[in-house]
């Protein structure tokens, strides 16, 4: 069988649990992207977006190894992978039941059981960071709510909130009510990469979450391991 030439630049593999979202604690295969059309001042990945690393793997390498763990689940996460060259053709190499988290501000036609769409608000502009020279581009992309529609079309799918405080959730509901979403999808998480920010947030979070009919989603992978790579 002939082997594929296209080749995706990956920030890293690994086997961890999810941490996140609606499949929290599902072991997964995370496949990390790099490259990123947008640059969050709270980014937590900045080896993806603000200094973008990795190195070019081919499809096969990285369907190769994605097997090797035997899981059932993969997250295709970034970075923004829907702007990875070939997105289409790596996801219909897997088998796997397949997340896809993204920023929803690209379309691409992928195979996905979940797509974990996950909207900038205004508190994800980087006004001051690297002298603001990003700011413009990042408040011009960061919503696009025809893709969004589009998405929530076309794949089952959770709407992921980044919150940092509770004005925030005034942007959540304009969003919602604009692109015709069910707020049963809709999943709210406090922003941090320091467990004892999030439980702090997470308080509030739980009472706006129960005032709304929203979920929240704690960041697991934080609680367990920190702020780490890899996991």
């Amino acid at each position: 069988m002939r082997r594929s030439s296209i080749r995706v630049k990956i920030s890293e593999i690994f086997y961890s649990v999810q941490g996140e979202g609606m499949l929290v604690g599902v072991p997964s295969v995370f496949v990390r992207t790099s490259g990123c059309n947008l640059r969050c001042v709270w980014c937590d990945t900045p080896y993806t977006s603000w200094q973008p690393e990795g190195d070019e793997r081919s499809l096969d390498s990285i369907v190769d190894e994605v097997n090797s763990h035997g899981a059932s689940h993969v997250v295709i996460t970034g970075g923004e992978p829907m702007i990875a060259p070939d997105i289409r053709e790596l996801t219909a190499r897997l088998g796997q039941h397949i997340t896809i988290e993204t920023a929803g501000t690209v379309d691409a036609n992928v195979r996905c059981d979940l797509m974990s769409i996950s909207p900038k608000l205004a508190n994800s502009t980087p006004h001051t960071r690297d002298n603001g020279r990003w700011a413009d581009q990042h408040e011009r992309l960061r919503y696009q709510p025809e893709i969004l529609r589009r998405l929530i079309q076309l794949y089952p799918y959770q709407l992921k909130f980044v919150i940092t405080d509770p004005a925030d959730l005034q942007q959540v509901n304009a969003i919602v009510s604009e692109i015709g979403a069910s707020r049963s999808r809709v999943v709210l998480m406090p922003e941090g990469v320091d467990s004892r920010v999030l439980a702090e947030r997470g308080r509030w979070l739980a009472d706006i979450a129960k005032r709304e009919g929203f979920r929240i989603t704690p960041r697991l992978h934080i609680d367990l391991w920190g702020n780490r790579r890899g996991v």
